[in-house]
């Protein structure tokens, strides 16, 4: 860090694209362009510059005292540092600025005066740089100098490939170091959340790494005082942090048929259900979107599977397929398990608990789930002699947040009702659907269930009760 040598007295540059010239008149020439966060040596002064040394990079020269402010990193000094930098935690644009402050206190202040709230704060002002680098995607050189002060100070950040763009995340030091100084209920919950971010579990882990890393995603969660007072906001935010983590726990089981899935998956609806939606802002909006998406990708989780038996109608079954596949069949009393009527196997989790089959026995539709935040509808269809298998996505783009649910069978055959729900490209679009079985495509659709009549008579009772797409 860029505090670690011992310094009389320093400056920290206080305005963007302040000038470091090579002699103390606005008409020199400037050797560096500094930014807010900037550390400088002061070794002298000079009419209304002072002389400096910029360790960062070696290189000395002088700045206006109007662009900077001092500080002598003594005991003495340390209150007013934490008071500054408690100021600039919750002032968007200044993280860099409150972050060297933050250095600055961690400096002054005696070993046995510091506590939770620095680190804390560099949690807040990191986490909300990366998300503010991140909306630049590198096309910013304030966000690009700003990250270069921070990890000046050690505070550095992951980044991983998302498609075109960068995902930048902080790494959570301080963060971890919050737990160890005796936090408040408010700084260790939000610490819980600057750890446990979905979007900031490397993309590259293999499944049982994933697993590991959630299940102590959860632990860390479940860590906190469930008895400690905390503004709605923030019980607001473990909740939904809380109700994404638990579904991705359940489709972890469900692939390693652990039977703790159904306790995971209930757990994922219950925290869900435990959001007070009054309580929400603009931006935990989007979160509770994305934690109903995710809950809806791994609800049959909760659900037991259907025993299988023989059936005059069309029915599913699985068998294992090569090592790490399920395989679905499509049976009925003439045709089992030997030689189905369809046969298609699959990496992903097939939920049998959802299979459903049309009064006249001609249809069937199963929930499929590829990946932890994304499930499928397969749909069984008999036509002329045979059956065909088609695989309806809930979107039709590369898998971010999504599912597609049978919502119920229209009497008459050709038509049955669907619910999606799914983010793409960052917007969340749910609907409803009456689709028709000749051509799977809709013939009708809306935001809501209630703007469509067949919805109203058709709906399938077990969707409706469990559903998360209705809230």
């Amino acid at each position: 860090m860029l505090l670690a040598a011992a310094l009389a007295s320093v400056a920290i540059v206080t305005q963007d694209q302040a000038a470091l010239r090579n002699a103390p008149r606005d008409a020199a020439a400037p050797q560096a362009v500094l930014w807010q966060g900037d550390l400088l040596e002061i070794r002298g002064q000079r009419v209304d510059y002072l002389q400096v040394y910029d360790h960062r990079r070696e290189r000395a020269g002088y700045v206006l005292a109007s662009q900077v402010r001092t500080t002598s990193l003594t005991p003495a000094e340390a209150p007013e540092l934490l008071a500054v930098t408690r100021f600039l935690r919750d002032t968007p644009g200044s993280e860099a600025l409150g972050i060297a402050y933050a250095a600055a206190y961690l400096k002054a202040a005696p070993a046995g005066t510091i506590g939770a709230e620095p680190f804390d704060a560099i949690t807040t002002m990191a986490e909300r740089l990366a998300r503010r680098a991140a909306q630049k995607q590198g096309s910013d050189a304030t966000a690009a100098a700003r990250l270069d002060i921070a990890a000046a100070y050690g505070v550095q950040f992951k980044s991983y490939a998302q498609g075109d763009a960068i995902r930048l995340c902080y790494d959570g030091d301080a963060a971890r170091r919050v737990y160890t100084y005796a936090p408040t209920p408010e700084q260790a919950a939000r610490a819980a959340l600057a750890l446990t971010r979905h979007d900031c579990v490397d993309p590259a882990l293999r499944p049982l790494e994933r697993a590991q890393i959630d299940e102590g995603r959860a632990e860390l969660l479940d860590r906190l005082d469930a008895a400690a007072e905390l503004p709605g906001v923030l019980k607001n935010r473990l909740h939904l942090r809380r109700a994404g983590v638990w579904s991705a726990i359940a489709y972890e089981r469900a692939r390693r048929a652990d039977n703790g899935m159904r306790q995971a998956a209930q757990r994922a609806i219950d925290e869900l259900a435990a959001v007070d939606k009054n309580e929400l802002t603009d931006d935990d909006n989007t979160e509770y979107i994305d934690a109903a998406i995710r809950v809806g990708a791994s609800r049959w989780a909760a659900d037991l599977p259907v025993a299988a038996g023989e059936s005059v109608r069309a029915s599913i079954v699985t068998e294992p397929g090569e090592p790490g596949q399920t395989c679905v069949l499509l049976v009925d009393a003439q045709h089992g398990r030997a030689t189905p009527l369809v046969r298609r196997c699959t990496y992903g989790v097939a939920w049998t608990a959802s299979a459903s089959t049309s009064p006249d026995g001609r249809a069937v539709a199963l929930a499929v789930q590829p990946l932890a935040t994304w499930r499928e509808l397969w749909v069984f269809r008999a036509q002329g002699d045979g059956w065909t298998l088609d695989v309806l996505p809930p979107a039709a783009a590369d898998p971010e947040l999504g599912y597609i649910e049978f919502a119920g069978w229209v009497p008459g055959g050709d038509k049955m009702l669907l619910a999606r729900e799914a983010r793409i490209d960052g917007r969340a679009r749910r609907s409803f659907e009456v689709t028709n079985l000749a051509t799977l495509a809709a013939d009708k659709q809306a935001s809501t269930p209630s703007l469509l009549a067949l919805f109203g008579k058709w709906q399938d009772p077990a969707w409706k009760r469990s559903t998360v797409s209705v809230r």
